[in-house]
């Protein structure tokens, strides 16, 4: 029998763990952030697809702050509870241009191991 892919496919937990760092960085790339946001941005940007849950999401922002990656810092505003806003360093930004390069690369490996043309 032959399995149905399906775009829930992409949720696989192993495609989300080999992503997770250039996914956050992404989304750090043009503003700064706070968690909820970076994962509710994930979620919109891929229809659905890619959910981050913060038992995943917040070990990952205190590891790549530790790496010197991000750095966080604390927001108030009026009539809001205070959020810690993420955003990339100078390294962050250089570590996700190498990220972004690697998954290029290894998408087009792939594609022409499989035989599909990726422009």
């Amino acid at each position: 029998m032959v399995k149905d892919v399906t775009r829930a496919d992409v949720s696989d937990p192993e495609w989300k763990k080999g992503s997770a760092e250039l996914l956050v960085l992404s989304m750090l790339e043009d503003q700064a952030r706070h968690g909820y946001e970076i994962s509710k941005t994930i979620q919109l940007r891929s229809g659905g697809a890619l959910r981050f849950h913060v038992t995943s999401l917040y070990p990952l922002l205190h590891r790549l702050e530790h790496q010197g990656w991000i750095v966080g810092r604390w927001v108030e505003k009026a009539n809001q509870r205070r959020r810690r806003y993420y955003d990339l360093t100078p390294e962050g930004r250089r570590a996700l241009a190498a990220k972004q390069q690697s998954w290029k690369d290894f998408v087009a490996v792939v594609s022409r191991v499989i035989g599909i043309e990726h422009g």
